[in-house]
């Protein structure tokens, strides 16, 4: 049990030193009235931040390219690529 902790944490501190780290931290600093303020009729899709944060998370550890990052959050859809809007950053990207 251990070693799958072990190994979650070594994957947790990849991801937060990888290409995307300042991204990923920005994206985890939203609050949730930033969230609400991009999705349709004030309804929080709290699962598709949770998708666009492990998207984020997983480019950030694969060290992939911007351009596939903008692809993976174009894939979650309008709300996503909002929500990523409100990370100067990644904004950036789009």
């Amino acid at each position: 049990m251990l070693n799958r902790f072990d190994a979650l944490f070594g994957e947790a501190d990849v991801a937060f030193s990888g290409d995307y780290k300042n991204q990923l931290n920005d994206l985890l600093g939203l609050s949730r009235s930033d969230i609400e303020d991009v999705t349709p009729d004030g309804i929080t899709d709290m699962s598709v931040y949770s998708k666009l944060i492990d998207v984020v998370k997983q480019a950030s550890t694969d060290n992939i390219s911007q351009a596939n990052l903008i692809t993976n959050i174009k894939s979650l859809g309008e709300i996503a690529v909002k929500i990523a809007k409100k990370v100067p950053a990644l904004a950036a990207l789009f």
